[in-house]
């Protein structure tokens, strides 16, 4: 591959690591507040579930720092640190998503409405699947299964918006409030295993991010 070409390749990569922090910090604070307002626990657990993303995210930034660097292929504590947080925040969300989950089932909880799980369930599967695309292009063409593992863990981001949107549109056509407990519940699996997945990653294990994607994940540039 030519010099030129893969500086090319790798700003893309950089600037899709920017977009992912950017877009997951808005989706998360929109979603917390919303989620909050409308007392609508899966959309409240899916935005602390997108904070949690932009520390992953991060991790991938600086990772494609040290590429561009040529600092060598090797995880550095940085990387090691920011995979470690964001697996322990993952396991404490799983934990008070299900707590509450349970809670808000036995006390037969209703939120007042569901109608932005629906928008922005909708907004991030069209984004995140654009994310993918351009991330899984750029990962295959530069011959990275870091890269490539990072578009696999954005398209768990898009089940977890399936999950969003299933659960609200779910609660917006029966009216039954267990359905958002239900989906908060869901939320909570897929957020243990990202967070099983991260903490894999820190030991240099290999990683699925909610797929099979069966790449090591220490970056092989060509």
């Amino acid at each position: 591959m030519k010099q030129t070409t893969r500086e090319k390749l790798l700003k893309t990569a950089y600037l899709l690591a920017v977009i992912t922090i950017s877009y997951n910090f808005v989706e998360g604070i929109v979603s917390i507040w919303l989620g909050a307002a409308d007392e609508t626990l899966v959309l409240f657990g899916f935005g602390v579930d997108s904070f949690i993303e932009v520390i992953s995210a991060v991790g991938v930034w600086h990772m494609l720092r040290r590429i561009k660097g040529n600092e060598g292929d090797s995880k550095d504590e940085f990387e090691r640190r920011a995979l470690r947080i964001t697996g322990g925040s993952f396991y404490l969300l799983t934990v008070g998503l299900i707590l509450t989950g349970c809670i808000n089932i036995y006390q037969q909880h209703k939120p007042e409405t569901t109608l932005w799980g629906i928008v922005i369930s909708l907004v991030s599967i069209s984004f995140m699947w654009f994310l993918v695309h351009f991330k899984a292009k750029v990962g295959k063409a530069l011959n990275s299964p870091a890269i490539i593992a990072d578009a696999a863990c954005s398209r768990a981001c898009v089940y977890l918006s399936v999950v969003l949107l299933v659960a609200s549109v779910g609660y917006a056509l029966t009216g039954i409030g267990s359905l958002d407990a239900v989906g908060a519940l869901l939320i909570a699996w897929l957020a243990y295993k990202e967070g099983r997945e991260a903490f894999d990653k820190a030991r240099g294990l290999s990683c699925s991010c909610s797929c099979t994607c069966g790449e090591k994940v220490s970056p092989t540039l060509s």
